[in-house]
């Protein structure tokens, strides 16, 4: 059990923002450990569904009321200083914390804190390790930044002194966070809004690694050139994974894919055979991410036959190459990817299946990225047969960038490729579905509202039929 001594003074906590990935986490947990919890959340949805079925009280909307009689408001970062319930907390004196640093004590509360960091394939990764933590019953807490269908969502409440957490580097949160074990996959230049180059991005993993205690275990990525400098930073035990380094730890060999894309491969641990291992994923970039969940499971004692059988029962989270359905005979998946190494992964992932012809309908997301990384953009959307391209999506951002998606487009025609600008969601289905063939492949990409496409066009087929 957790030794919550940090935040037991708080008997009553409202969360604002309650219906968030990681807030509606946290609240499972807090009513788990019996502390008294309701929140808000300005929109309805499942997961605000799921918490008021689990007994705790959420408002839709505002209600400056609600806050009243409890002893902490914790909020997200993405609710406004100027929101209703946080000024009335502050008039009625209760403490409010912002979700990163609450979600740092509650890491000081577990004995093992396992923290899954990179700029790609967390969800993925902290998924591989929950499923073979699940599968060697070590009954851990878990949060992810994506809807994994063993635990039923996002997050799991355990028993345990386990706590497998994806820990993200936006805006330097991990910082917040206090890990027993750390796995960085990778580091490549993202969320330049905030870090404004990579060399920051780097300094911001060296001040994170720097959190492990001396105890503690770092795994991280030795094919990645922004990770080899890592060990130096920290006295806890170290280890690699990689396909391409010749002194990592682990490693594979012999790999073959499937039909689906789906890899088998054979894993050394310091050049002995260690276990063949069969995913139920499909791409390269998805063995490196197993690499890593192995090394770290293994430091932690689980058998290897619990480790082969969470990874094959690993079939993907939510809009991580996900499968949808069918139109028109072609599959459609919809995947969450929104930085170029990413949907490189995807086409690289896509070309060990069998298909006719590819699709991709990409949303960018943000407007620095898409002007950050605009030629990587070019380049990965290349990888597809057919390319159409709808506008940014802008998230926390207003365009002061002079960037739209037709910029991308153009660069594409510029190449000799024909590109699609398509504005309006009902249009690129109607587009999709007059021109794609059986055994083509769709794929909706970006981390926006891009993936109501892929529902909608497996909808519109199942009515239709």
């Amino acid at each position: 059990m957790a030794n919550i001594q940090e935040i037991k003074q708080y008997k009553k906590i409202y969360m604002i923002g309650i219906g968030g990935t990681s807030m509606s986490g946290i609240s499972e947990i807090l009513k788990n450990w019996g502390f008294k919890v309701a929140g808000s959340d300005v929109n309805k949805s499942e997961t605000t569904d799921k918490l008021i079925e689990s007994g705790i009280p959420v408002t839709i909307g505002h209600n400056p009321d609600a806050v009243k009689g409890y002893d902490l408001v914790v909020y997200s970062a993405a609710i406004s200083k100027l929101d209703p319930e946080l000024i009335r907390a502050n008039e009625l004196g209760i403490p409010t914390v912002e979700r990163k640093d609450f979600l740092g004590a509650i890491t000081r509360a577990f004995r093992n804190t396992i923290c899954i960091s990179g700029t790609h394939g967390k969800s993925t990764t902290t998924s591989m390790v929950s499923m073979c933590f699940l599968e060697a019953n070590l009954d851990p807490t878990i949060q992810i930044g994506a809807v994994l269908d063993p635990i039923g969502g996002n997050y799991r409440v355990g028993n345990s002194e386990y706590f497998i957490l994806e820990a993200c580097e936006y805006a330097e949160s991990f910082l917040e966070f206090s890990p027993k074990a750390e796995i960085i996959l990778n580091i490549d230049n993202d969320h330049l809004d905030y870090y404004k180059n990579l060399d920051n991005l780097k300094e911001a993993f060296i001040k994170y690694i720097k959190l492990l205690p001396d105890d503690g275990i770092l795994v991280y990525n030795s094919d990645d050139p922004s990770c080899l400098h890592l060990s130096q930073y920290t006295k806890a035990k170290t280890i690699t994974f990689g396909l391409t380094s010749p002194n990592a730890n682990f490693t594979a060999k012999n790999i073959s894919f499937d039909k689906n894309g789906f890899p088998s491969f054979d894993v050394y641990h310091n050049n002995v055979f260690y276990k063949t291992m069969k995913l139920s994923v499909p791409g390269k970039h998805n063995i490196l991410n197993a690499l890593s969940c192995i090394a770290l499971c293994d430091e932690f004692g689980i058998d290897k036959y619990d480790i082969k059988n969470g990874l094959s029962k690993y079939t993907g989270a939510e809009r991580r190459f996900q499968y949808l359905g069918k139109i028109n005979g072609a599959s459609v998946y919809d995947d969450y990817g929104h930085h170029p190494t990413e949907i490189t992964a995807v086409s690289e992932a896509m070309k060990k299946k069998d298909y006719n012809h590819s699709w991709v309908v990409f949303q960018p997301h943000t407007y620095s990225r898409t002007k950050n990384l605009l030629d990587d953009f070019v380049k990965c959307l290349l990888n597809f047969d057919n390319i159409i391209v709808t506008d940014i999506y802008a998230a926390r951002e207003t365009n002061t960038f002079d960037i739209s998606s037709k910029d991308i487009v153009d660069k594409i025609d510029s190449l000799g490729r024909k590109a699609y600008y398509i504005q309006d969601f009902d249009d690129i289905i109607e587009f999709l579905k007059r021109n794609v063939k059986p055994d083509d492949i769709i794929i909706t990409q970006g981390a926006g509202t891009v993936t109501k496409i892929g529902h909608k066009l497996v909808e519109k087929e199942s009515t239709e039929n």
